[in-house]
């Protein structure tokens, strides 16, 4: 409050008065002690009551993509888990893939002064944590990684699990197979990428960049890649979903296609064992990653001080059927 004070060439108690909204301060003056305060870099704690009692907030952050979808909504019940077993409660917020909601929603968190924060990351900017972290915030990322700082990370094995699809669909005779994912600028979607890439080489197969499709997957947008796809002498004739989301529309989209072809999809998700054909699936344990990164969390606010870690969870092939089809 000095450095406010001091810029904005007011007393320390006007500065105590505009950060806490009391009354009594003129306009201008509080236009001018907000804006020393956005110059310095400062934020108003509102946890700051709790602190200075010497005690926590009970809270933890979780920042994800969107809390709707069924692989987050699964996340997020994990954490709760592992939360409720240490006393502390969930803050959940969807940063909609928006790196600027991913800090609003971040930031905003930090100011309440929750306990530490675990963060699915929509943008590849968080510079703006690091002060956070210095102040005693720990910060773990799940499912994907930091852009440009150092933080305990826990992921799934994206680059084998796309390995294992082209594999598996290559033993049952195909080399024409389209791999469908979300944004290239999304890690996962990228990783995925990287592992069809491999499988095709692994398998001989010549990889083509016709067979490829990277946008955000809506409705629309996956009858689109099947219509392109799947035309021509040189249709695919097995596609790899690269998320539950893409799967979900793609099979919409295959449901009066024939013939079909195989599909494997990435993520597994309710009721794909009883579809007709059941979907073969990369499952992986999304508990077990909402758990895994909310240990490693804890383990920092109980003062585990080691260097920055990255745990990589498994992945599984499951075959039901759907990706068995042979040409």
């Amino acid at each position: 409050m000095n450095d406010v004070a001091r810029l904005a060439g007011v007393s320390i108690k006007t500065v105590s008065r505009v950060v806490n909204d009391e009354p009594a301060v003129h306009p201008e003056t509080a236009d001018r002690v907000l804006a020393a305060i956005d110059q310095l870099g400062f934020r108003r704690n509102l946890g700051a009551r709790n602190l200075r009692r010497g005690s926590t907030t009970g809270t933890i952050g979780l920042v994800v993509e969107d809390v709707g979808n069924p692989f987050y909504s699964e996340l997020n019940r994990a954490v709760e888990r592992i939360a409720t077993s240490f006393g502390r409660h969930v803050i959940t917020g969807s940063s909609e893939e928006n790196s600027e909601r991913e800090r609003e929603l971040t930031l905003e968190f930090c100011a309440r002064r929750v306990d530490g924060m675990l963060m699915v990351p929509a943008g590849a900017q968080h510079g703006y944590l690091v002060p956070e972290m210095r102040a005693g915030t720990p910060v773990v990322f799940l499912d994907r990684p930091p852009g440009d700082i150092r933080a305990d990370t826990v992921l799934v094995d994206n680059l084998g699990g796309t390995v294992a699809a082209v594999t598996h669909l290559a033993k049952h005779g195909h080399r024409r197979i389209a791999f469908i994912g979300d944004r290239p600028d999304i890690f996962t979607a990228a990783e995925r990428l990287r592992g069809y890439r491999e499988g095709c080489v692994r398998a001989g197969i010549r990889y083509d960049e016709r067979l490829i499709v990277l946008r955000t997957p809506t409705r629309e947008s996956v009858i689109d890649a099947v219509a392109r796809l799947l035309s021509g002498r040189n249709r695919a004739t097995a596609v790899i979903a690269g998320n539950n989301r893409v799967t979900v529309h793609l099979l919409r989209a295959l449901a009066h296609v024939t013939p079909r072809p195989a599909l494997v999809g990435f993520d597994d998700f309710e009721l794909a064992d009883l579809l007709d054909p059941p979907v073969t699936v990369i499952a992986h344990d999304v508990g077990r990653l909402g758990e895994a990164a909310a240990e490693l969390l804890f383990a920092r606010i109980h003062g585990e001080d080691s260097p920055p870690r990255k745990v990589v969870l498994p992945v599984r092939l499951i075959p039901r059927g759907s990706g068995e089809v042979a040409v």
